[in-house]
């Protein structure tokens, strides 16, 4: 079926569904990964955006359930060159296309995908949206220009889950009844704000002996120190990281209590709860293939990416650069140099990977350990 996506500067490109007849719309991005498809579709930190994959193979070792980040997709839609609908793999238990079809998510091929990325890294990010059939083009281009802008977003709270919930190692167990909660395990206590978790992070926080509860992004810091928890973690999400307030009010308060560790959005909103800003990048960082250097062991790593703002603590002096962008210099890390508080941009969790930054849990894990003897 044939299918149009507009950008809202009006350039118009050509190609065919693999999902039947429908419509989408988000801002269009890419991601340079080669893998790790089925990861990026269940990462909630996507949603509002419609993905264009730059490998031009897309789909070939299917989808299983092992692998997805959240209990949904989370795309607004999925643009590739060419998608495999026979993939070969031992684990796969469905096709791509079968995939989204399930659940309603547009995806659309026969994309000049390299063109499109080239308009994208020359123009930016843009708004756009996609429909199937005889559709009148300059229409499209009116929709995308009415979506919403990324700017001034807040997108976490809508991804958050709506109660809190402990882990129980391959699911969210959630609770009906905080009057009665107790923590179960023995290891520290860890209260998570969900701004679009990973479950990965989940998975190997646990693996780090944290006892975790993971908590809605509007829970304030009254309500949080009411749990007794021995460290914060601030997750990942999409969105604009200025626009949730609530969120970065409360990470101010508890950063004088508590040790904290945050990732990716995370990040940012404990560089706005330190004084810092943030500020729109020109087309993003997304892929798992970007260079990263810590700046303490003046090591290396090939890190995983997705984030569309960025942190700026210039001035601050309390705060110590720990990571830098090789690519274009922008922060992917710092730690404050008196209290126990710590971020990184990019993902330590990262699935398919690379791993080289997975120490961080650990560092983490360390960090409460000298801070509070657990």
């Amino acid at each position: 079926m044939k299918a149009i996506l507009a950008l809202e500067d009006g350039t118009i490109f050509k190609g065919t569904s693999f999902t039947g007849q429908g419509e989408a719309s988000g801002e269009v991005i890419f991601n340079t990964g080669m893998t790790g498809y089925q990861e990026i579709l269940t990462d909630p930190s996507y949603t509002g955006q419609m993905v264009t994959m730059t490998y031009p193979l897309i789909g070939n070792y299917g989808v299983n359930p092992e692998d997805v980040e959240s209990h949904k997709v989370q795309v607004g839609g999925f643009i590739v060159k060419e998608c495999c609908k026979r993939p070969s793999n031992w684990r796969s238990t469905m096709s791509l296309p079968d995939y989204l079809t399930e659940v309603g998510v547009m995806g659309i091929e026969g994309i000049d995908t390299r063109a499109l990325t080239r308009h994208l890294r020359l123009h930016g990010a843009q708004r756009g949206y996609i429909a199937t059939g005889d559709v009148n083009p300059e229409e499209l281009v009116k929709k995308a220009q009415s979506i919403e802008n990324m700017e001034g977003l807040n997108l976490a709270d809508r991804v958050s889950c709506d109660r809190p919930y402990t882990w129980d190692g391959t699911k969210p167990i959630y609770i009906d009844d905080m009057k009665n909660f107790a923590w179960a395990g023995k290891g520290p206590k860890l209260a998570v704000f969900d701004f679009g978790i990973k479950w990965n992070i989940l998975r190997l926080m646990a693996a780090e002996g944290f006892d975790m509860i993971v908590l809605p992004s509007h829970y304030t810091a009254a309500e949080v120190r009411e749990l007794g928890p021995d460290a914060i973690f601030l997750s990942n999400g999409p969105g604009d990281p200025a626009a949730v307030a609530t969120a970065v009010q409360a990470t101010k308060e508890l950063s004088n209590e508590y040790p904290i560790a945050g990732i990716c959005l995370g990040h940012q909103i404990l560089g706005l709860a330190m004084g810092g800003k943030t500020f729109k990048l020109k087309f993003g960082h997304h892929g798992c293939n970007h260079p990263v250097i810590d700046l303490h062991t003046e090591k290396i790593e090939i890190s995983s990416q997705n984030h569309g703002f960025c942190v700026d603590i210039e001035g601050l002096d309390f705060l110590e650069p720990t990571h830098k962008n090789l690519n274009d210099d922008t922060l992917e890390g710092f730690r404050h140099k008196e209290k126990p508080l710590l971020a990184i941009q990019h993902h330590p969790e990262a699935g398919p990977g690379p791993h080289d930054s997975r120490y961080f849990f650990a560092r983490f894990r360390d960090m409460v350990r000298k801070s509070t003897g657990i």
